[in-house]
């Protein structure tokens, strides 16, 4: 942490052009931030691989393969699979925008563009064999080779970006150097929340006050302060390569429009950070009107045809989910029994749906008598707000201690979501006695309770409660279909990490 006390205020620099000087055919200057260029030729490269991959699989399945090329030479039809329809891949993928910087590294929006051109290849396929009145191709292998082909698309650009993300983390590059540009509260408020994710590779190098510096004197801060000084020349200074304009700093009018006058050809990108925070982008569309760009935010989705189709794959999940994993339900069973006499389950007061209060299955991890044992324990509390853990409890008994570390305990809770009390995704079901959920707490209350949650694949029980409850609420705002799928694809990492589970 850095603290603010003495500056000296550099003298005004010549006001910038208004975007008139620079010649019209002038080029700009490549972009500072140049992370993006290896990463998008390995992307080419890989997505390439993907798609005569997935040729060569649908050849070796099918006899009938190369059905639609008996009467051309054998070269032109390994042309077409290994060359051409590969090509015609990379072609749409980049005509979708698949390879745009923007939608890289962070988001499902990258694998939205991805099926999108999936679609645009299998027409444009399609058209091709109807035009040239090739009826004889394979329909098997075309349509093999085309939805494999996507598979491994995605599948390369999972890895990918998993690489990626990893580099950022570990290395800190591959990432954009961020000047934010705004009064000190809002500045400080956008840093903590481009540096929750280290893998969105957002770096915040310095902060430029609007308001001078007088406002940020004697505060700690966690980057350099500066104020009074040329944006662009501080930039450049800091080795930035972004420009972060925070909240009412956007709002003065004209200086945004001057801004990114300035910043035309220098190679800095320009973002604004609006006082919208916690919505999911999928809420949020601009809408011009008269050359001002509204922001119009949607109202949350918490019922429609998306949610029967949740609850629908709620009740078929637990339902297959009891019936395979009966056999590990005995073997855990037994395990407790023989670690300490008493049920095999713990059944809780909990709160759930719109206050309804229901009772959660899970594996008893704890000895009998820990409910007595609990007043004596209070003092030695690790956490805030709702909850009571204590990462060395001892009224947890050894096997119970690996059952939570796995998460096998959380299990039982599949006939909670069984009888339609739960979810496979949501926020943590509170206990019944700890609180009457008022204000912000109690909206996450519009949705069921879930086994696993965006606070679980975001550190559990390491994550303080305004933490928790912040993701829950983010959650009940932001629901969708795709992100339940996300939550429960992370969920797998975490829970083989054991991270946040005690």
């Amino acid at each position: 942490m850095r603290h603010v006390d003495s500056f000296e205020i550099q003298p005004p620099t010549p006001p910038s052009h208004n975007g008139v000087p620079r010649s019209a055919w002038a080029r700009a200057r490549r972009r500072v931030s140049r992370w993006h260029r290896p990463y998008i030729a390995f992307l080419l490269l890989i997505d390439f691989g993907a798609a005569a991959l997935a040729s060569f699989l649908a050849i070796q399945i099918f006899e009938q393969a190369a059905s639609g090329f008996k009467h051309t030479p054998a070269s032109w039809f390994h042309t077409v699979a290994f060359v051409l329809l590969p090509l015609g891949w990379l072609i749409i993928l980049w005509g979708n925008r698949a390879y745009d910087r923007r939608y890289l590294g962070l988001g499902p929006d990258e694998f939205k563009r991805v099926i999108r051109a999936g679609v645009a290849v299998a027409a444009t396929v399609s058209f091709i064999a109807f035009a040239t009145k090739t009826y004889s191709l394979s329909r098997w292998t075309v349509g093999f080779a085309l939805l494999g082909a996507m598979v491994l698309i995605l599948l390369g650009r999972m890895i990918a970006r998993v690489l990626l993300h990893t580099v950022r983390r570990r290395a800190g590059h591959a990432g954009h150097r961020m000047v934010l540009v705004g009064t000190l509260p809002e500045c400080l408020e956008v840093y903590t929340a481009v540096t929750r994710n280290p893998g969105a590779g957002l770096v915040p190098v310095a902060i430029h006050l609007t308001d001078g510096y007088a406002a940020a004197r004697g505060i700690e801060t966690p980057v350099p302060v500066y104020a009074g000084r040329d944006v662009l020349a501080l930039v450049r200074e800091v080795g930035g390569d972004t420009i972060a304009v925070c909240g009412s700093a956007s709002a003065e009018p004209g200086e945004l429009r001057r801004l990114a006058w300035q910043l035309e050809g220098s190679g800095v990108d320009l973002v604004v950070a609006p006082q919208l925070t916690d919505i999911a982008g999928p809420r949020v569309h601009i809408r011009p009107i008269e050359g001002l760009p509204l922001l119009h935010v949607e109202e949350p989705t918490l019922s429609g045809p998306a949610l029967l189709i949740k609850n629908l794959m709620d009740r078929v999940v637990a339902g297959l989910g009891l019936a395979l994993l009966f056999p590990l339900f005995v073997a855990i069973a037994v395990a407790i029994r023989i670690s300490d006499t008493g049920p095999v389950f713990f059944r809780q007061p909990r709160v759930g749906h719109e206050g309804r209060t229901f009772r959660v299955w899970k594996f008893r991890t704890m000895y009998v008598d820990a409910e007595e044992r609990l007043a004596g324990l209070v003092d030695q509390n690790e956490t805030d707000g709702m909850l009571f853990k204590i990462k060395e409890d001892p009224r947890v008994f050894p096997v119970g201690r690996f059952l939570r570390a796995s998460s096998l305990d959380e299990l039982p809770q599949l006939i909670n979501v069984l009888w339609g009390e739960m979810s496979l995704v949501g926020p943590r079901p509170l206990p019944a006695d700890d609180g009457d959920f008022l204000g912000d707490v109690r909206r996450r209350l519009l949705v069921r309770p879930g086994i696993t949650g965006l606070w679980q694949v975001s550190g559990r029980s390491d994550l303080s409660w305004d933490e928790a409850v912040r993701l829950d609420l983010y959650y009940v705002d932001n629901w969708s279909l795709a992100y339940d799928l996300s939550i429960l694809w992370r969920t797998v990492g975490v829970v083989l990490a054991r991270k946040g589970a005690y």
